[in-house]
């Protein structure tokens, strides 16, 4: 069975280098591991004995994985799909640099385009950084287009250089701005954090990474949500359980004032501001809203 040594640590960890760089790292602090780098490494320092790591291109990480270079990493489901990656889907960890939500690969073209569906593009020219999953889509609709690579800033380069693009987006709004009107959406994706194979048969290893999986899920669990606690006389109770959006049953306790109980629970945040004034005129007293680090169902 593997086992850690300070001269060889359980886990070769791959994380994303770029646009998710900051969102991954704040996300790991709030699962409980602190990652550090200096600002021209590649390497991280992990205040975990039994993890090592190494910055790359998110692109670049599901074929490592899939290698064995790492044990696992975080990549996106468009990479894995691009690469072809025959890697252990762990967990999808749906955040990134901006939001957390999927993000989307679409079709788009000048606003003034004269394309209006897909079948438009026939012998028509594309830029995207994802080729081969553009290509199998095209396929699927039997349209025959040109696809060819593109080193980024893909939205300038319609229509001068090509009729129409490929590009990642989270809510549209560059796509807007560059005068751009998308036609389809080709593929949702979201990061996830994946396993190479040989690794994942290993006990030790799974087990460390299934742990990793764990906080790290709950970590983006608790994003959205905050803790609530108060205390309530006992005749309302009833009426308040009624009002109370809970993420499980509250906890209720007993107070010394027998005519009193104490309520706990997990809500939406975006909840609190109307919850908070509701329960107060129906007579809680000492209410405390309180932010979670992780959240684990």
């Amino acid at each position: 069975m593997a086992s850690a040594t300070p001269a060889s640590p359980l886990l070769m960890l791959g994380l994303p280098k770029g646009s998710l760089e900051t969102a991954t790292l704040a996300l790991f602090a709030k699962a409980g591991w602190k990652i550090s780098q200096s600002a021209r490494s590649y390497q991280p320092t992990i205040d975990d004995p039994e993890l090592d790591g190494r910055f790359v291109r998110a692109q670049e990480i599901s074929r490592y994985v899939e290698h064995g270079f790492f044990d696992c990493g975080l990549t996106g489901y468009d990479w894995i799909l691009e690469n072809g990656s025959d890697v252990v889907k762990v967990c999808d960890l749906v955040y990134s640099r901006a939001s957390n939500v999927p993000s989307r690969w679409v079709l788009a073209v000048p606003d003034d385009s004269p394309i209006r569906t897909v079948k438009d593009l026939s012998g028509k020219r594309i830029a995207t950084e994802l080729v081969k999953v553009t290509r199998e889509f095209l396929a699927r609709k039997n349209v025959p287009a040109a696809v060819e690579f593109s080193w980024g800033a893909t939205e300038v380069k319609v229509p001068d250089l090509v009729d129409a693009i490929v590009d990642l987006t989270e809510t549209g709004s560059s796509l807007r701005a560059n005068k751009l009107r998308i036609l389809e959406t080709i593929l949702e994706t979201n990061t996830q954090l994946v396993a190479n194979r040989k690794s994942w048969a290993v006990p030790a290893k799974r087990a460390k990474i299934e742990i990793l999986a764990l906080l790290l899920q709950g970590a983006l669990n608790a994003e959205s949500k905050v803790g609530l606690k108060f205390n309530l006389p006992k005749a309302k109770l009833k009426k308040v359980l009624g009002l109370l959006p809970a993420l499980r049953n509250p906890t209720i306790s007993p107070l010394s004032a027998k005519t009193w109980v104490a309520l706990e629970t997990i809500i939406d945040e975006a909840v609190a501001r109307s919850i908070i004034p509701t329960l107060k005129a129906n007579g809680a007293e000492g209410i405390i809203e309180y932010p979670l680090n992780k959240v684990v169902y």
